[in-house]
Formats: C-alpha cells, structure tokens, sequence
C-alpha cells in the first residue's frame, strides 16, 4: 500500500529492542497435553489428554495415548480451549495510533476495493505477541475508510510474513451509506445527511452495476482466442462477491440503515456478513429471516441513544441470538485485541449465556469465515491452535499457561511480560 515501505521501516526500528529481547522462539514436534479437562466446543467437556503431532490434533480424550517420545505437557487443574477468533481488527496494521506513519488500514479513495489488508500486515507488530499469549490466536484484519476502502482477511498470529499467516478467506469491505446522523456532534440538517446518502447509494448501485457487466464480459472471454478486456483492479477485485464466491463484510450500525442493507443484499444477491450492527436487536427478527450471519461489537461500549438503557451494546449480541440470529464477536481495535474474551464474557454475562458467547469467538466465526474444517473447536484432524488456561478465559483472573498456533508451542512472552519481568526484580535497584 502506499508508504508502505517506510512504514514498515519505521515499525521495525520501534519493535527492534523488543525483538532483541526475546529470549525463546516457536517450537514445532510431538506434543502430549495430559490431564486436562478438554473443551471440544462441538462435543461437549472430556477428561483426559490431547496429542500434537504435524501441527494437528492427532487423538483426544481418556483413551489418547502418548505417543513415544512426545513432549509430555502436565494439565492437571487446568483446561484446554480451541484458540479464539477476532473476527474484527485492524491488527498489525497500525503500531502507534497517534503516528501517521505507522498507521497502513486506511488509503486514499472511496472506491478501492483492490486494496489487500494481508499486504500491509506487520507480522512483526508488538501487539501480536500481546495478543496471542490472552489466547486469542486468529484475527480478520481489515481496511477502513471510504464505501469500499479494500479487502478483509483472516490470518494466524504466528509466521515471519503475511502470506505465513494467511488462513485463506478474504471479504470485501462495504462501508454501507447511513442517513443518519453520525453522533451527537453531527450537525448536518436531515436535508443535507439524506441527500449525502442518496449520492453515496447511487455511487454504491453504479459501482455493481459496472461490476456485474465486468463480470458478464470477464466470463465471455475467456476460451475466446484473442479475447480480452481492459484491466480494471476495482471491478476485478469485484467479481469473487458478484459470482458469489466470497462475501461483502457489510458495516452497519443503526436499525433504519440495517433494514435497508437487508433490502440492498436481498435486490443484488450477494453474499453479506453484517458487521457492527450496533442496534441489531431492534431488526433481530429481521436479521434472522433473512439468514444474514452478523459480527458484533465492540461488546465493550456505550448505547447508541441516549434513551437506551445502559447495558444493550452488553445485551445486544445476545438477543440476536435468542432471534436466530448466528452471531460471533469484535473488538473492532488494534492495540487491545488480547480483550476480546472480556467482550464475550459482558456479552455472556447480559444474556448470551457461556456457551454460546464462547461459540461466538471460536467455532461460529470459523463457520463464517468457511475455516471451520480446521479452526474452532478441538476434534481430531484439525489445526492444534488452541491455549491452556487455569480457569475461565473470561475471567480477568485467569491465567493462559500455553498457546499452541498450528502446532506451534508460541512462547508466551511479550512486552508486557518482559516489562513485568524487568521490574520484579530490578537490578541494580534502589540505592540506600
């Protein structure tokens, strides 16, 4: 993306110490996780051991035996978890907020969907290690910006290059047009937001129509000798969603926009993940009759009236939900992605309920995502991305004791625990 070489320049320079700091690496080999309590997500809790082998779950349960000369990992007390999944971040794509060029999710333009968030990932950011070792271990990072600021992918929190840590699904982001007024601070007439969104929904309906021609013209030619059309990366980075073949990631927030993204999705079939969808319980009904899978949050906000009583961004996932609605869960941030357990824990606490909330950042957001054959939920022959914790992961108390990323023992290790570390015992300390 643009200045993307200098910004990644800078971002090494800031991460560099840190880098030097590191004391342990990945390691990759046999694996036996024993005597833990094991939550499968899709088969209910089990006793007994986990085996690692080829960055896959090999066996599990009371009758898992070890393997010869596996690393054997003593669990007793604590319990195993599929790795969680954000499936809303601008991860790796900024390091410092409040430094421009550190910041690559957001280029210049409001039709640009060929924009690859995967290219400007930093596997090297420092939030990276932060994340990973809370147990969250797979991300969407995406753009930001104008209608269509560029294409969202999912990737592993581990590798040494974006295409490492690729996992394969990629959806294009569709800031949809809203009318509505953007907060309290937003002084623009009714007047004035209606005709804003009627020009951006034009801008929208003409880009797809063009799309969908593009398309038409794409297929014809090929097999035809000598047959071509003119390049065009925007109308290109189209026609996966135009053939159905991958989805629009469509934010929305407020109950009238919602309502009217149902209808747009309905009139162009396309495929659509509703993201945001702040005030979603007020259309849940609607949401599930049109069988729109939905990404929420941040769980952790405020209401979007000042009439709202308090707890429904805590309550909203959840009476989604109760409607039939399939929901998973965002933080929608970069630096404090490692709090996307906190969000589901409100969100399980306001009547989502444990289970399903867990459900919500593992096994429904990689059935979203079409990743569910190796993320989200422990079964033999799946990818061994999971964590070790010592309690409830929703819990601030709860300690993660191991992180396993396709195989991958992940050192846990980060700039916060090398902080802490420094500090516990300082030398040369204080002088008397």
């Amino acid at each position: 993306m643009k200045y993307k070489l200098l910004n990644f320049l800078f971002a090494t320079l800031l991460v560099l110490p840190l880098i030097g700091q590191t004391e342990s690496k990945p390691a990759k080999a046999t694996f036996a996780l024993t005597n833990a309590t094991i939550e499968t997500i899709t088969n209910g809790t089990m006793s007994g051991n986990l085996i690692i082998s080829n960055g896959k779950i090999t066996a599990l349960g009371p009758d898992a035996a070890i393997p010869a000369g596996a690393e054997i990992i003593d669990c007793t007390g604590h319990s195993i978890y599929p790795g969680m999944i954000d499936s809303g971040t601008q991860l790796g794509l900024s390091e410092v907020s409040s430094v421009s060029l550190t910041n690559d999710y957001n280029e210049l333009g409001d039709i640009i969907p060929q924009m690859q968030a995967l290219t400007a990932v930093n596997p090297n950011s420092t939030a990276v290690p932060v994340t990973r070792v809370s147990g969250v271990t797979s991300v969407i990072v995406s753009p930001s910006g104008g209608i269509l600021p560029g294409t969202a992918s999912l990737i592993n929190l581990v590798g040494y290059t974006p295409d490492q840590m690729d996992l394969g699904f990629r959806g294009v982001i569709l800031n949809f047009p809203s009318a509505e007024a953007r907060g309290r601070w937003d002084r623009r007439s009714e007047d004035v937001r209606k005709k804003e969104y009627d020009k951006k929904l034009k801008k929208l309906n003409e880009v797809m129509d063009e799309a969908a021609i593009y398309t038409q013209l794409s297929d014809a030619s090929v097999g035809q000798q000598g047959a071509s059309i003119e390049y065009n990366p925007e109308l290109r980075a189209l026609l996966p969603v135009i053939k159905g073949e991958a989805p629009f990631l469509l934010e929305v927030n407020s109950e009238q926009s919602i309502k009217a993204a149902i209808k747009w999705v309905s009139k162009r079939k396309v495929k659509a993940i509703f993201t945001g969808v702040a005030e979603g319980w007020r259309v849940a009904d609607q949401l599930a009759a049109a069988k729109i899978p939905v990404i929420t949050g941040p769980v952790l906000s405020t209401p979007t009236r000042s009439s709202d009583r308090y707890d429904k961004p805590y309550a909203n996932a959840g009476l989604m939900h109760k409607a039939g609605v399939k929901v998973a869960i965002r933080t929608g941030d970069s630096e404090n992605v490692r709090n996307l357990p906190y969000h589901a824990g409100f969100a399980a606490a306001y009547g989502f309920g444990k289970e399903e909330a867990l459900k919500a950042v593992t096994i429904t957001p990689a059935e979203i995502f079409g990743v569910a054959d190796q993320l989200g939920s422990l079964v033999v022959g799946k990818s061994a991305t999971l964590f070790v914790s010592d309690g409830d992961p929703f819990e601030t108390k709860t300690q993660v004791k191991y992180v396993f990323i396709d195989g991958w023992n992940i050192p846990m290790e980060s700039r916060h625990t090398r902080l802490y570390d420094e500090f516990l015992n300082r030398r040369p300390g204080l002088k008397k």
